[in-house]
């Protein structure tokens, strides 16, 4: 159901709530196992005027939604409607921007925005390739940080890096064989930190457009998955802004 009719599902009390707070305009319906309507009044309060609620017995919700739903929650969201040049265009003169390209696993999706979220990223830039964030389960790993946190589509990866110099936010690109050590790099007042899919990596394209960072590991080990990888990256930055440097 991902992305039919610009609607997508919001899977959990969490999730719904930040979707909610994002919008709560946004929110179109709510399916509740019936069971819940009491501890979620408070929380359904906060829809817009005719958001339509609905509650079931658990077996027939499980029936509706095709599968066991244990968290009870299930909202059908309009989806955001954002360009790369506006958010570009209204970055403040300190941000970090997360751009995305061929990331097609949804747990990994879910884990980067959810590091994008937690360290304060502006903007998620994706290339085509990558999966929809909107996702369930790619909203779900991310703990409603998907919701949170503003993404636009680029088209490709060229298209990404010519935004990215067009609107003056020098790009990092993270590599095994990057040309500088992640404990040498020192961030200027903008950033963007390019993360591609695990195996393949960045295009040599985006790679020779783009400052390259590695993080050393021991022994022969070259290699992390990618949603840790922007924690660590992500954290370094922070760290680096946070310290006043």
């Amino acid at each position: 159901m991902a992305g039919r009719d610009g609607l997508y599902m919001a899977e959990g009390r969490v999730v719904l709530e930040k979707a909610i707070a994002a919008d709560p305009g946004a929110v179109v319906s709510v399916l509740i196992a019936a069971h819940r309507a009491e501890s979620l009044a408070g929380l359904l309060a906060g829809l817009a005027p005719g958001a339509a609620v609905y509650a079931a017995g658990q077996a027939a919700m499980d029936r509706v939604v095709g599968f066991p739903i244990h968290r009870g929650v299930l909202a059908l969201v309009r989806r955001p409607e954002r360009s790369a040049e506006a958010l570009l265009a209204g970055l403040p003169a300190r941000a970090l921007v997360v751009g995305l390209v061929g990331i097609a696993n949804h747990d990994n999706m879910g884990g980067i925005f959810r590091n994008a979220a937690a360290f304060g990223a502006d903007a998620v830039l994706l290339d085509a390739t990558c999966c929809d964030p909107l996702y369930r389960k790619a909203i779900r790993v991310s703990v409603g940080a998907v919701l949170t946190t503003p993404f636009a589509r680029v088209g490709d990866a060229a298209n990404l890096m010519a935004m990215l110099e067009a609107a003056g936010v020098p790009a990092v690109a993270l590599s095994p064989r990057g040309e500088t050590e992640l404990r040498a790099f020192e961030p200027g007042p903008r950033v963007a930190v390019l993360l591609g899919a695990e195996g393949p990596g960045l295009p040599a394209a985006v790679l020779a457009r783009a400052r390259s960072v590695r993080i050393d590991m021991a022994g022969r080990f070259d290699s992390l998955n990618v949603a840790t990888t922007s924690g660590i990256v992500l954290h370094h930055l922070a760290a680096h802004w946070n310290a006043g440097v």
